[in-house]
């Protein structure tokens, strides 16, 4: 397929700059993939799609205070500082984007706030990435503390506003544990601990894998032939629990849901030569776009998705791109909510 074949008209208004007023409560568009049927319901009514049996796959991956402004030695100029990775945990050596990047060479020296908290650039990597080790004599929780208190919610760019502190609590899904992502599995937003415990009363299983989500989730792509496109690896873990109640519900022929494109790219880099699912860690650059078989998740909630991106590709791909498409042109004339602080839609 073509990138084109991607593009649709989303007014801006439908860009939702803000969380819904309660997480469970945002809109969501049901999309039945055996007859096309599309429904508009609300997201706690997910409980009427899944049964005793069924099996919801999250992504517990925590989101970190990842962008952070210092100030460059001798000039004070002000700089965004965004933490992609951190390379080694010993020195406090981290993968970075920097703006305004010109500003910012090997050798200088970035100081944050009015703590002691001090960077030195060790190396460019592209024309915004630079490495950066940190200068920073206490234990590791204080300096994890440290970061934590300086930096701040990495709110997607689309969200022209300043980071809120009920950001902090609403860009991070009830259950994220495993610290390690820049920006949140946004499907899972929608959950609250009162929906996950009337799932478990209803017999259905929450299991989790961890697929830390970077920035190049939200890396343009900029190839009209979608096969020359190239995703950013993203580390991932299928823990072996995991395995068993998935492996479990394909057996018993029920449902295994997605929650997220996140954890289906999880999902569909770890299948066995058997067709199932296998305990897993490491990285995956998996590029999913129509057609596609997928081989675990027979069900998958993901929110509205920007014109010709990677995660439209993969709920078209899901979906059926005629349907999906349909869907969308559906969900602009109904004014839902796109992208991460958007509305849901589950696809069955």
């Amino acid at each position: 397929m073509k990138l084109s074949e991607f593009k649709f008209d989303l007014p801006a208004n439908l860009l939702a700059m803000h969380p819904a007023k309660e997480r469970d409560e945002a809109r969501m568009m049901v999309v039945h993939r055996d007859n096309g049927k599309i429904e508009h319901k609300i997201f706690k009514e997910i409980l009427n799609y899944f049964d005793d049996g069924d099996t919801m796959v999250i992504n517990d991956t925590k989101v970190f205070p990842a962008r952070m402004y210092g100030n460059k030695e001798k000039t004070g100029a002000k700089i965004e500082v965004f933490l992609l990775r951190e390379l080694n945990k010993d020195i406090h050596l981290w993968d970075v984007l920097v703006d305004p990047a010109r500003k910012i060479r090997v050798g200088n020296k970035l100081y944050f706030g009015e703590s002691d908290l001090v960077a030195e650039v060790i190396d460019n990597t592209t024309s915004r990435g630079r490495t950066i080790k940190f200068l920073f004599d206490g234990t590791d929780e204080e300096f994890y503390k440290t970061i934590n208190e300086l930096g701040e919610t990495p709110l997607p760019k689309y969200i022209k506003r300043e980071a809120q502190p009920e950001d902090r609590e609403r860009y991070q899904t009830v259950y994220a544990k495993h610290v390690g992502a820049v920006a949140a599995p946004t499907a899972g937003l929608h959950f609250t601990k009162e929906v996950l415990k009337r799932l478990e009363f209803k017999g259905i299983n929450v299991t989790p894998v961890t697929l830390h989500v970077g920035l190049g989730t939200f890396r343009p792509v900029d190839v009209e032939d979608l096969t020359k496109h190239k995703m950013d690896s993203e580390s991932f873990i299928v823990p072996e629990e995991t395995t068993i109640l998935v492996n479990q519900a394909l057996d018993n022929k029920k449902r295994v849901c997605a929650i997220g494109t996140t954890t289906l790219r999880a999902l569909e880099s770890s299948v066995s030569a058997n067709g199932r699912l296998k305990p897993n860690q490491g990285w995956t650059d998996k590029f999913i776009f129509p057609p596609h078989d997928f081989r675990i998740a027979n069900a998958l909630l993901t929110n509205f998705h920007m014109p010709e991106s990677t995660l439209l590709m993969m709920a078209a791909a899901f979906g059926g791109y005629d349907l999906i498409m349909e869907a969308y042109n559906a969900a602009v004339k109904e004014k839902y909510n796109f992208f991460s602080y958007g509305d849901a839609m589950l696809i069955i």
